[in-house]
Formats: structure tokens, sequence, C-alpha cells
């Protein structure tokens, strides 16, 4: 079931994160999030910014949320997409479905544009982001460094 996250979901949010961080694959971050900076992400931001998480038998195993891309007014209308799914549960069509839902709300809520920045090695996230509609508009060339290795980053667009 995709619903909104509610702030009891944090935990679970914090823990299918830091797993994106220690894989190496999903984010240039480098330290696990604590449950402070995962509640300061979530919670202090514009209500236009939503989090949607995927439930099953009652547990989180994805997240998907949309956050601001540039504090300039002139792209208030742009979002950055984040999906993270846990590890026990990828590849069985759940960021395909996030991905959808979280469109769908970003419409909604007035979006005109999706970007999203990912790991050039992160093949299978671009599958699903490509899948959902995004286009590969370039490529930053080491653009971030992971355990001394230069890594580059796919941006990606979709147009709503």
């Amino acid at each position: 079931m995709i619903r909104f996250f509610h702030e009891s979901d944090i935990t679970a949010i914090k823990e299918i994160y830091n797993q994106g961080v220690m894989t190496k694959r999903a984010t240039l971050e480098t330290s696990e999030k604590n449950e402070a900076e995962i509640r300061n992400w979530l919670l202090n931001r514009d209500k236009r910014f939503v989090t949607l998480v995927y439930s099953y038998q009652n547990k989180v195993i994805g997240f998907a949320s949309i956050s601001p891309y540039n504090s300039r007014c002139s792209y208030k209308d742009v979002a950055e997409v984040s999906i993270y799914i846990d590890v026990t549960s990828r590849s069985k069509g759940i960021g395909t479905e996030l991905l959808n839902a979280l469109i769908i709300k970003s419409r909604e809520n007035s979006f005109k544009k999706l970007v999203l920045f990912s790991l050039e090695k992160n093949v299978a996230g671009t599958r699903l982001y490509e899948k959902c509609g995004f286009r590969h508009v370039g490529t930053f060339l080491k653009h971030g460094v992971i355990d001394g290795v230069d890594q580059n980053i796919n941006i990606m667009e979709k147009l709503l």
C-alpha cells in the first residue's frame, strides 16, 4: 500500500536510506543519517514537497520523496526526487509504483518538472527512472568521490 508518510515512519525511512549509504550505489553521502536529520529533512519544508511510503504488512519497505531543487524563486515549480527501497524488497516493482504515485502527487501539487541526480553505476535506478518517463539530460563527470574513486552522476528530468 502506498500512503503519505507519518512521523512514526521516520525510523524505517532512516534505516532504508542508510542502506543506500552503506551500499555506495544510491547516494554520494558517505555517513549514515540519524533520526533527527531525517526528521528535519521531512518535516521542515513546504507541504507541497511530499513523501510517500510503500507499506507491506504494516512495515515500510520503501519511500519516495520530492525536495526543493533550488532555493531561488524561479525554481519553485521544480522538485528533486529521492527514492529508496529496502534491500530485501528490490526488483519487485515497488520502485515503479512509488515513483508513479509520486509523479501523480507532484502534478497535483502544481510542479512542472522533476529532476534527479543518480550515480552512473546505479544501472537499476536508471532503468526505473527511464521506465517512469524520465530522460537523461547529461552526466556530471567526476562529480563526487566514494572511497577515493571519482563518481559520474547522471542528470535526469521529467516534464509534468
